[in-house]
């Protein structure tokens, strides 16, 4: 939206032309998602607390989260209108990856709002009901993915790609799409089973959020990307700034989300968050490195995956409780300990992710 503003003033005042370049677009939209988040942060929370958006916190779940009754939920609301905001101030909008990032991010956290909106109302913990939640996300996710298999110049584009061994690729073809939509409605959902205790889904996020981005900078750059073997998807580097708009939001919400929590993201955040990551691992082409990178996310499903596989034909549990973070509270582990762990994890498997850029 400003881009056109400065490139006009760049002609007077030749300075101005440094708002061109990306790296310095990126440094501004982090920049201004974190302002935005930190400065509207109190006034949402006061303001969620005056409508009495309190969590409905689970009945079987752990007894020490009983004292989180009555948290203000949808946090999440602030963080993607400052990614929204961001992103539109300094992106180039010509550029159609721009609204394809956001329309998945955007509709993913519509129904994620909705879901909140009739937990609130029922003053339950069950909200809109799964077959409905995973309609919502699959419309959007085959919209979204789609659309990119149609207006596709390239096979690069519909490629699936695998980490450290370059010469291991799989031309997709229509099956782009299906795959693609798992991709999003997983990773979605993934992000929505870690968002239990305060501050642990936000970080991951952000840290896979911010390696995203060197990775679809990479993809984006003719000269980057040949010389480092990433696949190169042009008009593609547009999305770090949508990157670095979900790391600054991401860093302002958890000013206000880290234990104890003054606020939590709720679904609006999670699923939205969640299928932002899908897309744009999609975009850059590095849907294998996300799930590594992620991999704290694929751990949380997977434990849900196998406790209700395992109840449903053995009549047993394999953990506690899932997801797995509540098993570590319920064998006594302090929620901040649960969570800085999973964040450390994360800060390894992202380094691992980002290691296969070079080895290769």
């Amino acid at each position: 939206m400003l881009l056109p503003f400065f490139e006009w003033l760049s002609e007077y005042v030749s300075a101005f032309n440094v708002i061109q370049y990306l790296t310095v677009r990126s440094i501004l939209s982090v920049l201004t998602a974190f302002g935005i988040a930190l400065l509207l942060g109190p006034k949402m929370i006061v303001a969620l607390t005056n409508f009495k958006m309190g969590q409905p916190i689970r009945g079987d779940g752990p007894q020490t989260h009983l004292a989180k009754a009555g948290t203000p939920t949808m946090g999440g609301v602030l963080i993607l209108m400052a990614i929204t905001i961001a992103t539109l101030l300094w992106s180039d909008l010509s550029n159609h990856y721009v609204w394809v990032v956001l329309f998945v991010t955007v509709g993913s956290g519509l129904i994620g709002g909705y879901d909140d909106y009739l937990k609130l109302k029922q003053k339950s913990s069950d909200g809109l009901s799964s077959k409905l939640k995973y309609l919502g996300l699959s419309f959007v996710g085959l919209a979204a993915v789609t659309y990119l298999y149609i207006v596709a110049k390239t096979p690069v584009e519909t490629t699936l790609y695998f980490p450290v061994i370059k010469e291991w690729f799989w031309d997709m073809g229509w099956l782009f799409i299906p795959w693609s939509y798992l991709v999003i409605v997983g990773t979605s959902n993934a992000v929505n089973l870690t968002d239990g205790l305060d501050g642990l889904a936000i970080m991951p996020t952000i840290l896979v959020a911010a390696a995203l981005g060197i990775f679809i900078y990479v993809a984006g750059n003719v000269k980057f990307s040949d010389y480092l073997g990433v696949p190169y998807v042009a008009g593609v580097g547009e999305i770090v700034i949508f990157c670095t708009a979900i790391f600054g939001a991401g860093l302002g919400f958890l000013w206000f989300n880290t234990y104890p929590a003054q606020v939590f993201m709720g679904d609006v955040g999670a699923l939205g968050l969640g299928a932002a990551l899908g897309i744009v691992a999609i975009l850059a082409r590095q849907e294998l490195v996300l799930f590594i990178m992620g991999g704290v996310f694929v751990m949380e499903a997977i434990s849900v995956i196998l406790q209700v596989g395992s109840y449903k034909l053995r009549g047993k549990r394999i953990f506690r409780m899932a997801p797995i973070h509540h098993h570590f509270e319920l064998k006594g582990w302090a929620e901040p300990k649960v969570i800085v762990r999973f964040w450390i994890i994360t800060i390894v498997l992202v380094l691992i992710g980002l290691a296969t850029l070079k080895v290769r």
